[in-house]
């Protein structure tokens, strides 16, 4: 076959497949970052409360957003090995089963949003907060309430949107996956400003109208999705006709996806519970900590885009065993990522007051900085060794051993993150050094990264032809 007719991530120089692949990814990130943050800046500046509440549902978004992007990842693995193999028959199978997957959990979603929206919210205020802000409380739950149940029983486009995105992805047309997610997030930071504070007519909506404006824009983008893999996806076929569930499709699915759903998950779990431990010290720490977590995005998510433009390369190229070309792409992408999160770094160290400023009243700032500086300046010094983990976890994936990328999360959140937070929490009673354990948690991370990855290219790699 000539080479002009070959998939262009098995010919195209590394250097401009990865930029060209992650390029549109990573604009495409730092949009759903802006839009994060923007997201939190306006609710913040309508009601701290209203902030608690959004900060708050975070770990329930982000178990939605797990499912999604894990399900994806086994779906994105999958497909791109096939297409490696040039077994288009495949390929459309797992690019079907991926959509139907989707459909199955947002009516999971649907059905926990109806039911648990605010036990959710009142599992997470301390007894000590209710105690002495009872009022507080009580509206942090009517505005989360509110803003849950939108979000979770709505969610089909969340899940649709992602697993589109990840077909669009796997094929190389990286460019049409940024458009969806561009759109998709433009559309959600000019409805958030009309929802929220009640412009062009409509009311005032605070909490509800942020969370009517992230559902509008995923089924904007879930529409452009479907729309370009029709159109421009000609590598797979989305038909349904004659379509029957597959066992040992799903089963391949999630045998790599499983774990990264894992990953996340316990991230969520472990949100939901630093939450609580936070609210005992203040409802102030937990906004903080909140705030953290936007700012952070726009940091981690480039380095999520550059894994989604990377990881297709990766394993494409372990399909068609092109030894070189794997090694090339891990080694740009580490030089990246360890540029980013430099940058990342000197910004939380040296400019937090301008940042926590942005996300409330002037009169709240001051309490927002006695929390907000050293939570931003501590957790901050593991960007640099978390930038190695996080693309070493997607090279795991990639080469379909996602076990790999479970066990390092797990001991990284549930053996080392969480236990030293409490520590520092309930026995030593003191929130600076609950900060500190991510620093902590993330050493001990790459330590395993670094050892796996050894084990994998003695195993997997290293027979391969140069």
């Amino acid at each position: 076959m000539n080479k002009t007719q070959e998939n262009k991530m098995g010919v195209m120089p590394v250097n401009r497949l990865l930029i060209t692949m992650a390029a549109p990814m990573v604009l495409s990130m730092l949009m759903q970052a802006m839009y994060n943050i923007v997201d939190s800046i306006f609710v913040g500046k309508f009601d701290q409360n209203a902030l608690s509440a959004v900060t708050m549902a975070f770990p329930a978004q982000s178990l939605m957003i797990a499912i999604a992007a894990g399900t994806g990842v086994g779906i994105n693995a999958l497909l791109s090995y096939s297409l490696g193999r040039k077994d288009r028959e495949s390929a459309n199978q797992a690019a079907t089963h991926g959509i139907f997957l989707a459909g199955c959990a947002a009516l999971v979603f649907l059905m926990l949003g109806l039911f648990l929206a605010e036990p959710f919210y009142r599992l997470q205020i301390s007894a000590k907060e209710f105690r002495e802000n009872p009022e507080a409380c009580e509206a942090i739950i009517r505005y989360g309430r509110d803003y849950l149940r939108i979000v979770t029983m709505f969610g089909f486009g969340l899940f649709m949107q992602v697993t589109l995105e990840r077909l669009l992805q796997s094929t190389g047309k990286t460019f049409y996956a940024m458009i969806t997610q561009t759109s998709g997030a433009l559309l959600n930071i000019a409805l958030d400003y009309i929802f929220v504070f009640g412009k062009l007519g409509f009311p005032a909506m605070g909490a509800k109208g942020a969370a009517l404006a992230t559902v509008v824009g995923q089924w904007v983008a879930m529409t452009l999705a479907i729309i370009l893999n029709v159109k421009k996806n000609t590598e797979i076929s989305l038909s349904f006709r004659g379509f029957r569930v597959q066992g040992s499709i799903i089963r391949t699915i999630y045998r790599v996806g499983i774990p990264s759903i894992i990953m996340q998950a316990i991230s969520s779990v472990v949100t939901f519970v630093l939450n609580k431990l936070l609210n005992g010290f203040s409802q102030v720490a937990v906004n903080a900590f909140g705030i953290y977590f936007k700012l952070q995005s726009f940091i981690f998510m480039p380095i999520f885009g550059l894994n989604n433009g990377m990881v297709p390369i990766i394993a494409f190229n372990y399909g068609a065993r092109h030894k070189k070309r794997i090694f090339d792409t891990m080694k740009l992408s580490y030089m990246i990522a360890t540029c980013i999160m430099a940058i990342g770094t000197v910004v939380f160290l040296v400019f937090p007051k301008p940042l926590l400023a942005m996300f409330c009243k002037p009169e709240a700032l001051p309490e927002l900085l006695r929390y907000g500086e050293p939570c931003l300046r501590l957790i901050s010094l593991h960007f640099l060794v978390a930038g190695f983990s996080i693309i070493t976890i997607s090279v795991f994936q990639a080469l379909g051993n996602g076990l790999y990328s479970m066990i390092v999360s797990i001991c990284r959140q549930v053996v080392i993150l969480l236990p030293v937070a409490l520590f520092m929490g309930l026995v030593l009673k003191n929130i600076d050094l609950v900060w500190l354990s991510y620093p902590i948690a993330e050493v001990a991370s790459a330590s395993m990264c670094a050892f796996y990855l050894t084990k994998i290219y003695r195993n997997n790699l290293k027979g391969l032809p140069d």
